[in-house]
């Protein structure tokens, strides 16, 4: 079979101990115009992509030291979306589901015709072609603009999704950055009301004494300067949902103002006589504790009330570390910044290690300033430090490992409501072992039931 011309000049990594084995399938690769860079171990073929980025990547599983699924293992979270089919001799078929399962693009039991091979190797070359899709891009479209692999994001997600369909009021808490308007927007296109518009409202950067026209609207002449009618933000979302982003900055005279809105379903523009009914779904949003806000009172305990139908909290970029290859590499391929460009394996270890105390805001303008300023395909380690300097203070190694050792047993804690046997189960430990990195770490289980 003939690879498509838009394939021939995918670079393919080959990886396999059998000097012969790699010898001929390099040259049946080269011979159908692919690029291949060899590896004899999968050590070297980790070293070769710091080096050079590759499009696919076959692999022998039985192999020294590392296998074909360790390797795997490393590749899908160092450069996730990369296509890797595996080689055996050994195969059967609870190995070949299990890999499957796993994200393997194929798997191949030797001996298999070389055509076989050639076929799959076009397949995966079309999947890592710019124009392809992503791989969550068989979620519904709402779900396209949140990129995530992580449990917690998933549940969250599930649930909106949930709500959706119901008109209940909702406040999407989390720290700046995070993706709350995501969520906003995503709630509104899964809605029934997914037709109307979605009219955003950034509450602290509206300057007080343009809250009450901007949100309500005005009448002609209802003071110095209205000159004609103006239409308020409120008005605008009927039928619609309407998103109050930072809400907690309100000041108190509008939120009773707003706090009528919502009870009679009617707006009064400044000036006019007569209210005018609205029908709409409301968003809100905050990087603050609301209730903290109501109990020093910055925020009415009414409105409060009125506006938290339910409450989803958004974690940090911090506590989803798994998200941040995802997300990189979402950045890269998307919007005016899309670029082939690749994270060498230490680079992405220091991305992953950085606290992003602006969270994906802050990672997505990270990735945009390493595409734009680094010379050729491979973005390595010095670059991401130097991109990072003056934002994170970088810890050494030992230090690095300490914290992200603590953070992962505190997460596995959390996980299992302090259920020490499960924890150390799923971190694929013995208890004793666990106890023991509890106690170097002072984590008490405890403290999390």
């Amino acid at each position: 079979m003939n690879e498509p011309k838009t394939c021939a000049s995918h670079r393919i990594l080959v990886v396999d101990d059998d000097p012969s084995l790699l010898r001929l399938i390099s040259m049946r690769l080269q011979a159908n115009g692919y690029q291949v860079v060899a590896a004899e171990s999968a050590k070297q073929a980790l070293a070769e992509l710091e080096s050079q980025s590759c499009q696919l990547v076959i692999s022998d599983v039985r192999m020294p030291q590392m296998d074909g699924m360790d390797l795997f293992g490393q590749l899908k979270r160092l450069y996730p979306g990369l296509p890797v089919i595996l080689l055996t001799a050994h195969g059967s078929i609870p190995d070949a589901v299990e890999a499957t399962q796993q994200g393997v693009f194929a798997y191949l039991t030797k001996p298999y015709e070389a055509e076989q091979l050639l076929t799959l190797v076009a397949s995966a070359c079309q999947r890592t072609q710019p124009s392809s899709s992503n791989s969550h891009s068989a979620q519904p479209a709402w779900r396209q603009a949140i990129v995530t692999a992580n449990p917690q994001m998933h549940h969250l997600l599930e649930q909106l999704g949930q709500l959706a369909l119901s008109e209940l009021s909702l406040v999407l808490r989390g720290e700046s950055g995070t993706g709350k308007e995501l969520f906003a927007q995503g709630l509104h296109q899964a809605s029934p009301r997914s037709k109307g518009a979605f009219i955003e409202v950034n509450c602290g950067a509206i300057p007080e004494e343009l809250f009450e026209s901007e949100l309500f609207g005005h009448v002609k002449g209802a003071f110095s300067g209205a000159t004609r009618d103006h239409k308020g933000l409120i008005q605008s979302a009927d039928g619609g949902t309407l998103f109050l982003d930072e809400i907690a900055e309100l000041p108190l005279s509008v939120q009773v103002k707003l706090l009528r809105v919502l009870q009679e379903r009617k707006v009064r523009p400044v000036g006019a006589t007569q209210p005018i009914p609205v029908d709409f779904r409301l968003v809100c949003a905050s990087h603050q504790d609301l209730q903290l806000a109501v109990s020093e009172g910055r925020f009415r305990d009414d409105l409060y009330y009125r506006i938290n139908g339910f409450e989803l909290v958004i974690p940090p970029l911090r506590e989803r570390q798994e998200d941040i290859p995802l997300l990189i590499s979402h950045f890269c391929q998307v919007g005016a910044m899309a670029s082939s460009k690749q994270f060498a394996p230490a680079a992405m270890a220091l991305m992953m290690a950085a606290n992003w105390p602006g969270n994906v805001r802050q990672l997505a303008n990270v990735v945009q300033q390493l595409v734009i300023l680094v010379p050729g395909e491979l973005i390595d380690e010095d670059a991401v430090r130097r991109a990072l300097r003056e934002e994170q203070q970088w810890l050494g190694f030992s230090q690095a490992r300490e914290q992200f050792e603590r953070r992962y047993l505190a997460k596995l804690l959390r996980m299992t409501d302090g259920n020490v046997s499960h924890a150390a189960k799923l971190a694929e430990r013995n208890r004793t072992e666990f106890y023991k990195l509890l106690e170097r770490h002072q984590l008490k289980p405890e403290a999390y039931r």
